[in-house]
């Protein structure tokens, strides 16, 4: 069987990454001003992502995009993104700063019409492909999208906000009901025309990524063209770096692919996955739905060198692989994000692919899904920390409750600075001021210690939040569900851990005197307002109202104990 390729220390690593910061032009680091607060960034760095596009141009004959029975070049894919952009002003009146809702499943046509709307000016509003009707009206109605960019099913639960919200829907995909246009109509119009020529401002606006809040509905963070290009340059230089101790030659191989398996709704799959294969001419390899046997077959077929996605999948993958007896040579690297990976998942990880190095990270949407990065050795050593800070411009503090930057080893609340930050929350100027400081640090809402090497581990969550399978789930959001129904007087709801996923959601309810509901029909009732990896998949009946402290606030850390503790019994 093949062995792990041997990769450098971060010792080693370090000289190279200052030499490369000295000497290229393009990681020139300088201080800029970014929404008044002075920032360490790379000074010469592309105003826009439309640089992406010209970077990809470098290996257009290489294949781009798999998805069963397609088959795109980057050379293809970056015309129909061209082609998408001109269709998009000519037909629909796209003008820079539009905002334009992307609800689909992962495809090819996904991609496209993420850089199309990017090259046309415009704003992407990506959908969370599971998201309820209800759901999607709020994020169409918060987000002030009218042109909405959807997959057949999705078309369905936006239909009913059609008139209400005056929305225009463009079928993304096959056959869909009752649309105003067709993407392949809008690739047909802007075909052989050369890119829409704009100026578009490095700080103004490129997305709108929804993420579950400990305050209930989705949150709107507005991401920047100028935060996305320095989060994908420090990315770059970490690849940079690898590339000039491993001999010019790229550590991950001349024909890297990756395998797709979390969507490209959130951030990492958005960034991580699929900008990154921009640069570095990775083939990208999707999957309709997550199945760890069908994953190895594609991992063995596509050559696949690299796996992103929650700890859920790499070990499957492992498991799979074990059961099969396959060895799946080309991996090279497993990531994952979302999560943190269990030591014995990294254990067996390393026992079923020694060929294989395994991968993490730390990052928010509202850090553009960087922020820190353990890997190759570091991660062998360390594998319950998610690293350090990303360099060059990102900068990574744990601070006590009284603002006061905590001692190494010392647990406190984790902050990020950076120009990689998110400009805010989409009409929520509190929300906003409540995690952004005057002097641009971000609060995550996760409590982290650091060691005295500057590795960060992430120990604990402020926030109300509880991450099943990488999926951020609001507990308030689904108390307030739970709580809207008649018989239900209060609903607590918390996360059980979950050998899997890492946490499922758990409710403990208490009915109204005299009611009696089962969980079927309870989740009936919040199957309308709830996707379904929000749903909880147990239930406690309380008998008393839930634990309170002195505030009034429900306390939730008494309630955790009472029911993981077998306190209360689930019926």
């Amino acid at each position: 069987m093949a062995e792990r390729k041997p990769a450098p220390t971060r010792a080693e690593l370090e000289p190279v990454v200052m030499h490369i910061l000295q000497n290229e032009p393009m990681f020139k680091l300088g201080e800029v001003d970014i929404r008044g607060v002075k920032q360490r960034a790379y000074v010469d760095a592309p105003a826009d992502l439309r640089f992406l596009l010209v970077a990809a141009l470098e290996h257009a004959e290489r294949e781009a995009v798999v998805f069963e029975d397609q088959r795109w070049t980057y050379g293809e894919l970056i015309g129909k993104a061209v082609a998408i952009a001109n269709g998009l002003i000519s037909r629909h009146g796209v003008t820079p700063g539009t905002r334009i809702a992307l609800a689909m499943r992962n495809s090819p046509e996904w991609i496209a019409a993420f850089f199309g709307i990017l090259a046309a000016g415009g704003v992407v509003v990506p959908m969370n492909g599971w998201w309820t009707s209800e759901e999607m009206g709020f994020g169409l109605e918060d987000s002030g999208a009218k042109l909405v960019i959807a997959g057949f099913r999705q078309a369905e639960r936006i239909q009913p906000h059609v008139d209400r919200l005056g929305l225009t829907i463009i079928a993304g995909r096959g056959e869909v009901e009752g649309v105003a246009d067709h993407l392949e109509d809008i690739i047909r119009d802007g075909a052989g025309k050369p890119p829409p020529e704009l100026v578009i401002d490095t700080d103004s606006d490129f997305a709108i990524f929804y993420t579950s809040g400990s305050t209930g509905s989705p949150k709107g963070a507005v991401l920047t063209h100028r935060g996305a290009v320095n989060a994908l340059m420090s990315y770059g230089l970490i690849g940079a770096a690898l590339k000039a101790v491993n001999g010019d030659q790229d550590f991950f191989g001349d024909n890297p692919a990756v395998l797709v398996a979390v969507p490209f709704f959130h951030c990492t799959g958005s960034h991580a996955v699929m900008m990154m294969s921009f640069l570095s001419g990775r083939k990208m390899v999707l999957m309709r739905k997550w199945d760890p046997a069908d994953a190895v077959d594609l991992i063995d077929e596509e050559k696949i060198t690299n796996v992103v996605g929650v700890p859920t999948m790499s070990h499957e993958i492992t498991l799979e692989a074990q059961r099969q007896g396959r060895s799946l040579d080309s991996l090279m690297d497993m990531g994952v994000g979302g999560a943190k990976r269990p030591t014995a998942h990294v254990d067996k990880l390393n026992e079923q692919f020694p060929h294989a190095w395994s991968s993490t990270g730390y990052g928010l949407t509202e850090t553009n899904a960087i922020g820190a990065y353990n890997g190759t050795n570091d991660y062998q050593g360390r594998p319950g920390s998610c690293g350090r800070a990303v360099p060059a411009v990102i900068d990574i503090k744990t601070v006590r409750e009284d603002g006061s930057t905590a001692d190494a080893n010392e647990p406190g609340e984790v902050w990020i600075k950076g120009p990689i930050l998110f400009r805010g929350y989409l009409n929520q100027p509190e929300a906003t001021a409540d995690v952004l400081t005057e002097d641009g640090w971000f609060r995550t809402g996760d409590i982290g210690v650091i060691d005295e090497e500057g590795f960060l581990f992430i120990v604990d969550r402020i926030k109300d939040m509880i991450l099943r399978g990488g999926e951020n789930v609001s507990c308030l959001e689904v108390e307030g569900a739970l709580v809207s129904h008649p018989d239900i007087i209060e609903a607590g709801v918390i996360g059980i851990p979950d050998e899997r996923l890492g946490e499922i959601v758990g409710a403990a309810i208490l009915l109204r005197e005299g009611a009696e509901l089962s969980d079927a029909e309870i989740a009936a009732f919040i199957e309308p307002h709830l996707a379904a990896f929000k749903r909880p998949e147990k239930y406690w009946r309380l008998d008393a109202p839930l634990p309170r402290g002195g505030t009034g606030k429900v306390d939730k850390p008494t309630l955790r104990k009472m029911l993981l503790s077998d306190g209360v019994s689930a019926q």
